[in-house]
């Protein structure tokens, strides 16, 4: 099964992947992945794991991907398996004049995925994945704006972005 979405940030490049890639910071916008941080490295690069919940319910399922391809400011794939589930989540950054294109494209696979369609769990990912560009959306454009709405980046860590 493939969820793939897309979202347009009123953002430059590289405040859209300052924001994505300070996972110390995801905690201050994203409420899709909490608790995230980094177990293995100090930045987010190929080779490093890291650790994040998600409520696709009620409880929390701790997910620990492994980064296998990071290329700064264009694209980062990760990858893991839980509860009998192979999951490839790859995002990919294309900037188009002062805005970024974000897309985001998640594989799921193995042999107890069919488990999780009759929980239908897929479609509860689709709706959290949605939610997650959305938030980086808001958090990348909060930057520019120098705005501080609940919810997105602490603006004194981004003053430098604002033109």
């Amino acid at each position: 099964m493939v969820i793939q979405e897309k979202i347009e940030i009123s953002a430059p490049l590289n405040v859209v992947w300052h924001v994505f890639s300070s996972l110390a910071e995801w905690g201050t916008w994203n409420s899709v992945c909490q608790d995230c941080c980094l177990v293995t490295s100090q930045e987010m690069e190929a080779g490093a794991c890291f650790s994040f919940k998600i409520r696709p319910y009620y409880l929390p399922i701790k997910i620990s991907p492994q980064i296998t391809k990071c290329e700064a400011g264009r694209e980062v794939v990760w990858e893991g398996r839980r509860l009998g589930i192979h999951a490839v989540h790859r995002f990919y950054f294309q900037e188009i004049d002062d805005r970024v294109v974000l897309t985001s494209t998640e594989k799921f696979g193995g042999p107890l995925f069919f488990l999780a369609r009759l929980l239908f769990i897929p479609q509860q990912l689709h709706r959290l994945t949605k939610k997650l560009l959305a938030e980086i959306k808001q958090a990348a454009e909060a930057c520019i704006l120098g705005t501080t709405e609940p919810g997105t980046l602490r603006n004194q860590h981004f003053k430098h972005f604002r033109g």
